[in-house]
């Protein structure tokens, strides 16, 4: 078996949100669109939310203050869902009511 090897770390240049679809450019060129519903908190923000984000590092993860999400790139290209857990997920559903 063999181990894919990077020719560089992928780093997120910038990134557009839709109700439907997270696309990232990143640094070499490419761009990513990846289903919206593979990150709940992100479905489940309001618009103004999901334009409130910012890169980490140089670009190595991106991060939505307002939702407390953070989904790394690198992640992003091996096709990782959100790995949060339905208790946790239904815990900041329930908060977001108060």
């Amino acid at each position: 078996m063999s181990t894919l090897t990077l020719e560089q770390d992928p780093l997120a240049v910038g990134l557009n949100v839709t109700s439907e679809t997270l696309t990232v450019n990143l640094a070499d060129g490419r761009s990513l669109s990846v289903p919206l519903v593979w990150y709940p908190r992100l479905t489940h923000a309001m618009e103004t939310e999901r334009a409130n984000w910012r890169l980490l590092g140089d670009g190595y993860a991106i991060e939505w203050p307002d939702l407390d999400e953070h989904i790394g790139v690198a992640g992003l290209l091996a096709g990782r869902r959100s790995g949060e857990s339905e208790a946790s997920f239904r815990r900041w559903i329930d908060s977001r009511g108060a």
